[in-house]
């Protein structure tokens, strides 16, 4: 299976502002008050600002837990180098 260039990160940002201009286009085809309308607007976007730290801050987190993950097997193989240098000469 391939990737295509295409990240779950992306992806996840894609679908949170798709869901986001989806939401405003109803409420401004909803019948309601010019103040309601606005109301609801803001609701939204604190809505949608507040799903969209969440999402950044797991992916922050997913990202410090790989970096870690990747040191850690950096050093194993260095360590697993350096013995297998030494053992050789």
């Amino acid at each position: 299976m391939t990737n295509n260039g295409t990240s779950g990160g992306g992806v996840l940002v894609a679908f949170v502002l798709g869901a986001a201009v989806g939401a405003a286009v109803a409420l401004l085809y909803a019948p309601s008050t010019g103040d309601e309308t606005r109301r609801k607007i803001m609701e939204k976007a604190k809505e949608g600002r507040d799903r969209a730290e969440a999402a950044a801050r797991e992916g922050r987190d997913f990202l410090n837990r790989q970096r870690d993950s990747i040191k850690e097997v950096v050093d194993r193989g260095r360590d697993a180098f350096e013995q297998a240098r030494k053992e050789s000469l």
